[in-house]
Formats: C-alpha cells, structure tokens, sequence
C-alpha cells in the first residue's frame, strides 16, 4: 500500500514538473496532478488489459507504446476536467519527456 503512495506521488511530481517544460499541458496544482496521474495509471493499466502488456509497456514502448502513452494523457483531460489541460501536440512531447524521464526516475517499483 505504502509502495503504491508513493508510486502516485512521484508520478504526480514527475507531471508537475513535465508541466513546466512542456508548452501545450497544464496541470492545475499538485492535487490536480496527484488525480491526474491516478487516472492515467488507470486507463493505462485497461489499455494493457485491452492489448497486452508486451505490445504497449513502457519497457517495449516503441511507437505504439509512446503514441498509447499520448492518447491516455490526452483523454485524462476529459474525465478530469480541471485537473489537466493538455493539446495534442502536448501529450506528445509530455509522452516523450515522461518516458525520458520515467527512463531515470522510474514511477513503477520493481
């Protein structure tokens, strides 16, 4: 349980400060970010569900994996208006950052 805190709150900081690098995605404070970032481990986790781990994981991103990684950033900002603003071309290069980023300070334990 401890883990799984800890996990939101590193990915809700890693959002915040994605927001500050990346023109086109705002996030509306740490709460904001905090529920943003609970909502994006969700609709990640049912894309999984939907098409496989192997194929979408940030470990096998690729191109399928990062354009994924976009589209549940994107739709964040539809169920949790308020909480995030992002345009297209934002939840791409916010996909981009945040898979550099994830690369060193990993938001999932192993």
């Amino acid at each position: 349980m401890i883990g799984m805190i800890v996990r939101f709150v590193v990915s809700a900081i890693v959002l915040l400060l994605v927001s500050y690098i990346v023109p086109g995605l705002r996030v509306a404070g740490f709460t904001g970010a905090l529920i943003a970032a609970v909502v994006i481990a969700v609709l990640g986790y049912l894309v999984e569900l939907a098409f496989g781990k192997e194929k979408i994981s940030r470990f096998s991103r690729g191109t399928v994996g990062f354009l994924t990684a976009a589209v549940v950033i994107y739709l964040t900002q539809f169920i949790v208006p308020g909480s995030i603003q992002v345009n297209i071309i934002g939840a791409l290069l916010a996909s981009l950052v945040i898979g550099i980023v994830d690369s060193f300070v990993p938001t999932e334990l192993r």
